[in-house]
């Protein structure tokens, strides 16, 4: 049984949910791909053709509602989008992947409540462990099934995460090399980067911290 059996993805054929998108960065094609399973939409955000002789540069972003969309400043995930969109339109091709998987999993609800809990001294971590939920409860299981529907198999993947790395490798995504995705540090975010370092395992230093340092 492949992953394509345990996980349904939808696509109306007499419409399908493929368009242009103009951004600041250029015009982007969007596809939307429904799970059935979860009744979730995730969307691939390409530019430039993927069936390239070099690997494609991507990023898999999970949602994150508060800071791709409000702003904030308590985490790195909208300068990450930001910059991932940026770096794709530099480079002539790519693409984004952007998973409806909120709060590293968790859900918006809970991870509000994971915020009151760090408001109240928890790091990022501990704040999940406190509520009884995982560290990290994302599944890459989809990311796997639309990459190789949109024809790409060798990534250069925009991530400070090993342990996204592996997950993709383990799923059959060749991950040729991992570029680091460091932007958006501000004194409001530096202990949840901090503790992404030294509990999660994420490949950010202390000298990336400094150098990357927004006012």
């Amino acid at each position: 049984m492949g992953f394509e059996d345990i996980i349904n993805i939808r696509e109306d054929l007499d419409v399908p949910a493929d368009a242009r998108l103009p951004t600041k960065y250029g015009e982007f094609r969007i596809r939307v791909f429904h799970e059935e399973d979860t009744g979730l939409d995730h969307v691939a955000l390409t530019l430039g053709d993927m069936d390239g002789p070099d690997p494609v540069l991507i990023r898999v972003h999970s949602e994150c509602i508060t800071g791709d969309a409000f702003s904030s400043i308590r985490c790195d995930c909208g300068s990450q989008l930001d910059d991932t969109l940026k770096k794709i339109q530099e480079k002539g091709w790519g693409c984004l992947l952007y998973l409806r998987q909120e709060g590293r999993g968790i859900g918006l609800h809970a991870k509000i409540q994971a915020y009151n809990l760090q408001d109240k001294g928890a790091d990022t971590l501990d704040a999940n462990l406190m509520l009884g939920l995982p560290a990290d409860a994302r599944d890459y299981s989809i990311a796997s099934i639309i990459l190789e529907n949109i024809g790409i198999r060798k990534v250069s993947l925009l991530t400070n995460n090993p342990d996204k790395v592996e997950k993709l490798e383990n799923l059959g995504i060749e991950v040729v090399e991992r570029v680091p995705l460091i932007v958006g540090v501000r004194s409001e975010n530096r202990d949840y980067l901090q503790t992404k370092s030294e509990k999660m395992g994420h490949h950010i230093s202390s000298r990336d911290l400094e150098q990357n340092s927004e006012k």
